[in-house]
């Protein structure tokens, strides 16, 4: 089944075109001309990739990424934000409250496609299961729970271990607190996310200068840094 990649923008050429991009790439295309039905087809289609576009009517991109990002089931899709602003403030939002990339407008559609390839293969990448994760000077043995920063062990709870392996894993895309609470603690009915932002805190000192890695997202949660 070849994946489906949401497109959101209000100008029918955009849709055009890039519709036409992306079936040449080999990608299903669907699209949405709104934030509300943007936030419809996400949960419906769960696209593998969704390009927004930050100018919309109803709701505007930064709050349909905002949303999309703290829903559990929609929070680890992929984002490219579309924008002809040029403000570097709007991308900063933009990217804060959790998309993983941005084009400005006017763009190439070839050069959007070589993104979203690139960012679907990393997604795909940091979801394959794999026995030893290694980062710099950390590195982290699944099997036998362990972690260690420059060769030194690091003495981590359970749940501290899931934490930064669920991370390391799923790096460069940003997990909300409510779904590290689903994912790492199991509460169906997630109500507290102080939670994880005290076990954050708590890992964030124990793994040292490898702390850098660990990302916060204000007002969203967290993201493992992606290796370029």
């Amino acid at each position: 089944m070849k994946p489906k990649i949401l497109v959101v923008d209000d100008e029918p050429d955009a849709l055009e075109i890039l519709g036409f991009k992306l079936k040449e790439a080999g990608y299903t295309p669907i699209f949405a001309k709104d934030g509300a039905r943007a936030l419809t087809s996400a949960r419906d289609e769960r696209p593998a990739l969704i390009v927004l576009d930050l100018m919309l009517p109803e709701v505007d991109g930064l709050e349909v990424c905002k949303i999309l990002r703290r829903d559990p089931g929609t929070a680890g899709i992929p984002i490219i934000m579309l924008t002809a602003r040029a403000a570097e403030m709007d991308r900063v939002i933009g990217l804060e409250l959790g998309a993983d990339d941005y084009v400005t407008k006017p763009f190439s559609p070839r050069e959007l496609v070589l993104r979203i390839k690139k960012l679907l293969a990393r997604a795909k990448a940091a979801e394959d299961p794999v026995s030893q994760l290694r980062f710099g000077e950390l590195e982290i043995d699944v099997p036998r729970h362990a972690v260690t920063v420059g060769g030194v062990a690091v003495d981590l709870t359970a749940t501290e271990f899931k934490l930064i392996e669920i991370l390391a894993r799923r790096r460069g895309r940003v997990q909300t607190r409510e779904r590290l609470l689903v994912d790492v603690w199991g509460y169906d009915n997630p109500i507290e996310s102080r939670t994880v932002d005290t076990h954050m805190r708590r890992l964030r000192e124990k793994i040292g200068v490898a702390a850098d890695y660990l990302e916060t997202i204000r007002g969203v949660g967290y993201r493992f840094k992606a290796e370029e």
